[in-house]
């Protein structure tokens, strides 16, 4: 059925044939172990049972060989058809190739033109992307000079930090020695009062 469909070239049939002879050939091997085997059976009738059977299966091989040469026959015909048939349509399209040369012509024109606006577009693009690229340029400039006043800020406000921490302690340092100078004060007093109250104590 493989080689009666084959649409060509003659190698794929080729190709078909090969593996056919490898499975004739595996059949023919495997009626003669089947021959063999039924050859040393020791009862008759299961040895002429088996040779009937060997019998049929021969029969069969060559009804199949037969049908494989049909169908070989069958298939080169056809692929000759066809490479006869592919043979008339080109002398039939050199013929409309000498007929349409203008038309050709014309196309090569049209062809021409449509590459010569694709080129303009083209172009129009990479001027487009060289503009897109510079003003990606000035943007990463702008960007960089930014990072940079940043970084020139966050050191300024590390610096006012420092000196608000050390103005923090210097208050605490002042109200400490207020706090101390007014004990001591209070001390003097209450020691001038005791003094003049109390003298006795």
């Amino acid at each position: 059925q493989d080689i009666r469909e084959c649409p060509g070239p003659l190698g794929t049939l080729t190709e078909l044939n090969a593996a056919v002879k490898e499975k004739f050939r595996h059949l023919r091997d495997r009626i003669q172990e089947l021959e063999q085997m039924a050859k040393e059976q020791d009862k008759e009738s299961e040895k002429q049972a088996l040779l009937r059977e060997v019998e049929n299966h021969k029969k069969q091989m060559l009804s199949n060989q037969a049908a494989w040469r049909k169908a070989n026959l069958a298939c080169k015909i056809a692929i000759d058809n066809s490479e006869k048939d592919q043979l008339l349509q080109g002398r039939d399209s050199l013929r409309q190739r000498k007929t349409t040369k203008e038309s050709l012509a014309e196309s090569a024109s049209n062809i021409t033109e449509s590459l010569m606006g694709i080129s303009r577009m083209m172009s129009q693009q990479v001027q487009q992307s060289e503009e897109t690229v510079q003003t990606l340029a000035n943007s990463s400039r702008t960007i960089l000079e930014a990072n940079e006043e940043f970084k020139s800020m966050s050191g300024t406000i590390q610096l006012g930090r420092k000196l608000i921490t050390k103005y923090n302690r210097r208050e605490l340092t002042d109200k400490l020695l207020i706090f101390l100078a007014l004990a001591l004060f209070l001390a003097t007093v209450l020691y001038i009062l005791k003094k003049r109250l109390f003298p006795f104590l």
